[in-house]
């Protein structure tokens, strides 16, 4: 697995969601604050929900925007084979059902891409996963679940 290319495609999903979320936070300012939302009596509360909508979207705008700068600011290069597993890095868990790849990223935990027909899940310091990933190197096993082990395949 190419890890600039896995960085490159986590990159391009970040910045679509961007750019999406961006022009539904302008839509939802708008919204707010158009003249012919104007409350029609005390009980209509369109403006004032709008104005959470557009509140909300514009914090994640800023959060996604802080999530495009820091993997921006990741490097593609690959780890030597005995180096910890830190930030940035690519890894590949083997467990006796599947062999799992995870990107150990600074925020965006959770998101996925297909890269070489492999699923490549996002990972975050702060998860549970990254936690007991975080200074392991290849070759050591590490407990998921009461009773399942993965052991680490590559670090790249």
């Amino acid at each position: 697995m190419n890890k600039q290319a896995v960085l490159d495609q986590f990159l391009a999903v970040l910045n679509a969601e961007l750019a999406s979320l961006t022009r539904a936070a302008q839509g939802a300012f708008a919204a707010a604050t158009d003249p012919d939302s104007k409350a029609e009596n005390k009980y209509d509360t369109r403006t004032l929900e709008a104005s959470y909508v557009a509140r909300g979207q514009a914090q994640r705008v800023a959060e996604l925007q802080e999530a495009v700068r820091a993997f921006g600011a990741l490097s593609g290069n690959v780890f030597d084979s005995d180096s910890a597993i830190t930030l940035g890095a690519l890894v590949s868990l083997e467990t006796p059902e599947e062999l799992a790849h995870y990107f150990l990223g600074p925020f965006a935990g959770g998101t996925e891409i297909l890269h070489e027909g492999n699923e490549v899940v996002v990972i975050t310091p702060a998860s549970a996963l990254g936690q007991k990933l975080i200074g392991r190197r290849a070759g050591d096993v590490i407990a998921l679940r009461p009773g399942i082990a993965a052991k680490v395949v590559t670090v790249k």
